[in-house]
């Protein structure tokens, strides 16, 4: 049976037991599309939840399609839990989608338990993904390596600083969207640079609420990734990734091409992480590696779905799939994704391919030898062609409203802004 006959199976299975247990997803873009795939090509419903971004209730494994005010809105949680009881969702495992969802879903993890199957860490673990300051002491007191980071409280205390440049501004927590949260860090060259920029990212998160970080040179062959399904402190599925192309090339706002590989040093690292907090869920774990020391540095931790999720499928561990069992009660098989498959934003990695061209980094041959591997796309999928036909002209829409700034960062139209450490891995 072809992977197109399974899928459709398993939507008929779904259709024909409209009240099987299933998931929610709140939010998202193509980690939360990667979700519904990988649930509804196994007969499960799946309802998409959603206040901003279509796309994954476009997609054919998405039964239902619901507009919800968005997890700031005073009554989300109520508006949440009176369109679980309406469309009898008891007992459904409930996915967020995006950082936005999974404050949310931690905030109000003990009203939502009562009807859903939370997949989403409590409070003390979701502080850590909030908040760097957090993340990096608590990944400091246990022994992994981090980019040096200090917190001046005033600009009095930046002329002093024994830093060297170039470095980066960052947010210190994700709150409402500003200039900065959406730019993720902003690059400086110099020290006059800096006291101009530190006053701007003040101006926007208060005092404390900003990062003087060292940038760690490299690009995105230089930075990897750890994912996995953890339940009570053990991994059940993982794989490691490393970013092969992103955008811009140098300081990745997005993923473009991620490849999985082996690599123990960064296992070794994630799994003391993961194992000190007794996590359970979906996790991404960023590193990068430093050549000036030869050490794999935690930039940035992740505990929902991820925009290249689709990918621990095509590597032999389908993590949402194994995190809807769990969350539902049910056994799930241990697993090790292998290494060579690969996923691509394939618009976007066109523009970034383009540029490791022009840069020298990239020749024809090899990028032509990226599609005859085992291979995700982001956005289309034979089995479930939609989303990735209508994303160029919804992105379009997107660049022209509000979303502009990013479009034009994430395609290069870089100023000051440039991401060092992406939030959409």
């Amino acid at each position: 049976m072809t992977s197109e006959e399974r899928a459709a199976v398993g939507v008929e299975s779904a259709q024909k037991n409209p009240r099987a247990v299933g998931a929610v997803i709140l939010g998202g873009a193509h980690g939360s599309l990667a979700v519904a795939r990988s649930l509804g090509r196994r007969g499960v419903p799946v309802v998409h939840v959603n206040h901003d971004h279509p796309i994954a209730g476009l997609s054919r494994y998405t039964r239902e399609r619901l507009r919800w005010e968005g997890p700031d809105d005073p009554n989300a949680l109520q508006r949440l839990l009176e369109i679980g009881r309406d469309r009898g969702l008891e007992g459904w495992a409930l996915f967020a989608g995006g950082d936005p969802e999974v404050r949310f879903s931690a905030r109000h993890r003990a009203a939502l338990s009562c009807l859903f199957r939370v997949t989403t860490p409590p409070c003390e673990i979701t502080r850590l993904s909030d908040d760097k300051r957090q993340l990096y002491r608590y990944a400091a007191s246990i022994g992994l390596d981090c980019p040096r980071s200090l917190e001046p409280q005033s600009r009095d205390e930046l002329a002093p600083l024994d830093i060297r440049f170039p470095l980066v501004l960052k947010p210190a927590a994700y709150g409402r969207p500003n200039a900065l949260t959406m730019a993720k860090c902003w690059k400086v060259a110099t020290r006059d640079e800096l006291i101009r920029l530190y006053d701007q990212a003040t101006a926007l998160q208060g005092a404390s609420g900003v990062i003087v970080q060292e940038l760690i040179p490299g690009g995105g062959e230089s930075q990897f990734s750890y994912a996995a399904v953890w339940q009570d402190g053990a991994p059940v599925a993982s794989l490691v990734a490393r970013r092969l192309r992103q955008l811009p090339i140098d300081f990745g706002f997005t993923s473009t091409f991620v490849e999985t590989i082996e690599n123990a040093a960064i296992e070794a690292a994630a799994e003391k992480f993961l194992g000190s907090l007794g996590f359970s869920g979906l996790v991404e774990l960023e590193f990068k590696f430093d050549a000036r020391d030869g050490r794999y540095k935690l930039l940035d931790f992740n505990n929902r779905a991820w925009a290249w999720i689709g990918l621990a499928a095509a590597a032999g561990v389908d993590m949402p799939h194994l995190a809807w069992l769990l969350a539902t009660g049910h056994h799930a098989e241990p697993g090790r994704g292998r290494p060579g498959a690969v996923w691509m934003h394939a618009a976007r990695d066109l523009v970034s391919a383009a540029r490791h061209a022009m840069a020298g980094r990239l020749g024809l041959s090899d990028y032509c030898a990226c599609w005859r591997r085992p291979l995700v796309l982001a956005a289309f999928a034979f089995d479930d062609p939609l989303p990735g036909v209508i994303e160029l002209p919804l992105a379009l829409y997107r660049g022209l409203t509000l979303r502009a700034p990013l479009i034009l960062r994430a395609g290069g139209a870089l100023t000051e802004s440039a991401c060092a450490a992406p939030k959409r891995s």
